[in-house]
């Protein structure tokens, strides 16, 4: 289980066009990673776009924005065109990376168990260190939460 002031892992993922990523090409920045359960449902759409719309303010702060889900490279690059997502979205089909975050949970929909991406938010400080942790965010106001933060 990761908890603030933790060494946050380290990993590798495509991006929407197919580029190798790590978490440790953002040493010396902060990173806010989020993870969200599927492209182009309503509230994970409301995620992104809320990102979006403060991008430019996350910048000014030095701050990359990365979003990961389990969909694939195709689905990422065809969400990021027609949303018009200026930020890093990361592809784990493999749920690699899902599970080391411990975001692959048990979650219940109208009395159904599933398993599936739990929407949480990490905020990792300069040295690759995670600052916070914010577990269950809301779609709509995560973006502005974690910014008034920093």
């Amino acid at each position: 289980m990761l908890e603030v002031g933790m060494k946050a892992p380290d990993f590798t993922l495509e991006d929407k066009d197919g580029n190798e990523i790590s978490l440790s090409d953002f040493l010396g920045r902060r990173v806010v990673l989020y993870f969200y359960p599927k492209d182009n449902t309503p509230g994970c759409t409301r995620q992104a776009c809320a990102f979006a719309g403060l991008y430019n303010d996350y910048k000014e702060k030095n701050v990359e924005v990365i979003g990961i889900s389990k969909d694939s490279v195709a689905s990422h690059s065809k969400f990021a065109e027609k949303h018009g997502l200026p930020f890093i979205l990361l592809s784990d089909p493999e749920l690699k990376v899902i599970k080391d975050y411990d975001v692959w949970q048990e979650k219940k929909l109208y009395g159904k168990v599933s398993m599936g991406v739990v929407r949480t938010t990490f905020l990792i400080d300069e040295k690759g260190v995670i600052a916070k942790i914010i577990p269950k965010v809301k779609p709509d106001s995560n973006a502005a939460e974690i910014l008034a933060e920093l």
